[in-house]
Parts: structure tokens; sequence; C-alpha cells
């Protein structure tokens, strides 16, 4: 299985002819979606859906598939998944996990969320819910409003995954990344690296 990184939290996932993205938000790049089978959004922020782009996506391969909350499947006319529900996209099988997007301050925002685990890999989108089944490879969100260093570390110690890649990375500096790396370089249950730009990582 191949991990692909885009833009800030959109990811891309690989196994033959099996393919899917998750949140392809507007900072992506519209080749994200070459040959895709399949889309994941978690929540309906512009960081992890792009509606022009993933329209264009659509456009090109009417095929494409969108799974997503009921409420922004409605809107966007994708196929709504419930918390709990298993199905799948792509060609890969997939649980949707969480419900609710991390609270900043204040209950905001107040929206729903769903994490994916696909096959062992999970992208929890902007929330920290740890799924009550092993994880091959977490997903670990690295900045936002709402997370901190302290839970990020948390995060990771709580699920145990066998390796973790940062996303949701955007609005860090190289200062800030480095920062981040140091103190999940550290952690010994889990085996941590950053996977750059357009880069790939093979699972064994």
């Amino acid at each position: 299985m191949r991990l692909t990184k885009y833009a800030h939290a959109c990811v891309r996932i690989e196994d033959g002819d099996r393919s899917l993205l998750i949140d392809p938000g507007c900072w992506t790049d519209p080749a994200a979606f070459h040959g895709v089978r399949a889309v994941l959004i978690t929540h309906e922020h512009a960081d992890h859906v792009d509606e022009e782009l993933l329209a264009a996506a659509r456009a090109a391969r009417p095929e494409l598939e969108v799974y997503t909350h009921p409420a922004l499947a409605a809107e966007i006319g994708g196929r709504p998944v419930e918390v709990g529900e298993r199905f799948t996209a792509g060609g890969f099988e997939v649980r949707a996990v969480g419900g609710r997007h991390a609270v900043t301050i204040d209950n905001h925002p107040n929206c729903a969320n769903l994490g994916y685990l696909v096959e062992g890999v999970y992208h929890p989108g902007d929330a920290l819910d740890v799924p009550d089944e092993d994880v091959r490879a977490l997903l670990l969100p690295a900045s936002g409003p709402w997370l901190a260093l302290r839970a990020a570390i948390e995060m990771v110690r709580a699920v145990r995954p066998e390796r973790t890649f940062p996303i949701h990375d955007a609005n860090l500096s190289e200062i800030g990344m480095a920062n981040f790396d140091g103190w999940l370089g550290g952690e010994q249950s889990t085996r941590y690296a950053r996977i750059a730009l357009g880069a790939s990582a093979d699972l064994d």
C-alpha cells in the first residue's frame, strides 16, 4: 500500500488498481485526482474540500465516487456515510469513526467530522478520536487552532500505530515542522517519518 502526501491534509492511498483520495482541500494540486477511483471527505472546511476542484475532477471522471457525512453529501451530491459504517471505496474497505470536529473554543467549530480507517490507515480529519481497532499507519494532524502538541503526542500514545506520518501542517513554518518532528520522533510506540509534499511512503 502506498501513501502519497499532497498539500495539508490531502493524502492519496493506492494499492494496485485500488485508489482513493482523502480531503482534497483548497491547496491541493489537481494532479492528485489523476486515476483516483474514490474521494473521502472528512468535513466541510475549505482546507479539506475544495468544491470547485472536486467538481472539475468529477466532470473529467463522472464515475468518481465521493463519500462524506450526510449533511455535506446532500450539498455536494456525494454518498452519505454514518459514524461506524463500513463500506467499500476505490476498492478499499473503509470504516467511518468519530463524528464531530475538535473544539477550538466556546464549542466552535460545531460541525460534523468523520475519520476514516482504510484497511489500517487512519485519517482522523480535524479530530483526535481513537478507533477501537489496530492502526497500521496514523496520519497525524500536526497543526491547527484546535490542536496542541501535547494532544498530538497523547493521540499517538493512545492509538499506538506501527507508523505515524504528519498531515494538516500547512500552517507550520520549516522551524515549526522541525520542532514537531523532533518531539514525535522521540516517541517509542511508533515509527515516525514525514512524507515530503508530492512524495510517497510504502507500507510493509
